[in-house]
């Protein structure tokens, strides 16, 4: 059967990484970093943000595998993504790290080891599947949540912020609220270049609904100040970062 993968090697930093930080730790572990092309070394080393999240993992006897998707935001707008996998089919039993362009390369690699073929996300034995109580998305705490999406709404600079019949919903009816970053992180005093942070805030409202805002945190402006703009989703709000960042270019 397969369960979610546990290892200390995943844990978040003390503090947040620089993407080429992030970079220089995934090459530093995986056996075959030599391998990349060197074209994709160079783009990463310019990376705006980055992201990570878990793709797949399996257990059975002992045996381990999972799979981890590492996403780079570059200054063209466009994305780079490297495919790790870490396993303990080596003799010995020791985790190995390996790290591929694409996942076409990944799938030959998982192929290669004694357990069954690489799947998207989780797999859950049928009963498991049957019995599982589904876990809240967010924690939602109630703390003057209508203020906190007024004064959201209030920062946001984008031109095409959520639709007023959105705002006035929000700033009606919310009364519990989370803030997680999505994407990215805060930027680092003293480093040169722009940065981009995705936050969602989620809100809970009194009918019981759940309604989101995105917002984007930037220094790609003309000046280098901080900016903020605020999306109704999370696709308009990456097209922005991408739109953002193509326009450094």
């Amino acid at each position: 059967m397969s369960v979610p993968y546990e290892t200390a090697a995943y844990e978040p930093p003390e503090s947040p990484e620089s993407p080429e930080e992030h970079l220089a730790r995934l090459l530093g572990r995986a056996l075959n970093s030599f391998e990349l092309p060197d074209e994709t070394i160079r783009l990463l080393d310019c990376a705006l943000a980055h992201d990570s999240s878990l793709h797949s993992a399996h257990y059975s006897a002992g045996l381990h595998r999972a799979t981890y998707r590492h996403t780079w935001l570059l200054a063209d707008g466009s994305a780079v993504t490297l495919w790790e996998l870490v396993h303990n089919t080596a003799p010995g039993h020791d985790p190995q790290h390996e790290v591929y362009v694409d996942d076409e390369e990944l799938r030959a690699a998982t192929s290669r080891l004694p357990l069954p073929p690489d799947t998207p996300e989780f797999e859950l034995p049928p009963m498991a599947e049957l019995t599982r109580v589904p876990e809240p998305r967010h924690e939602y705490v109630p703390d003057d949540s209508a203020d906190h999406a007024r004064r959201l709404l209030r920062r946001a600079e984008n031109p095409d912020p959520p639709e007023d019949e959105l705002a006035a919903l929000l700033v009606r009816t919310a009364f519990a609220h989370e803030i997680t970053q999505a994407f990215g992180r805060p930027g680092r005093n003293g480093r040169p270049g722009p940065y981009f942070s995705l936050y969602e805030h989620a809100f809970l409202l009194t009918d019981g609904r759940e309604i989101s805002l995105w917002e984007v945190e930037h220094t790609a402006t003309p000046s280098g100040r901080h900016m903020c703009e605020v999306y109704a989703t999370e696709d308009a709000a990456r097209d922005a970062m991408e739109r953002r960042a193509a326009s450094l270019g």
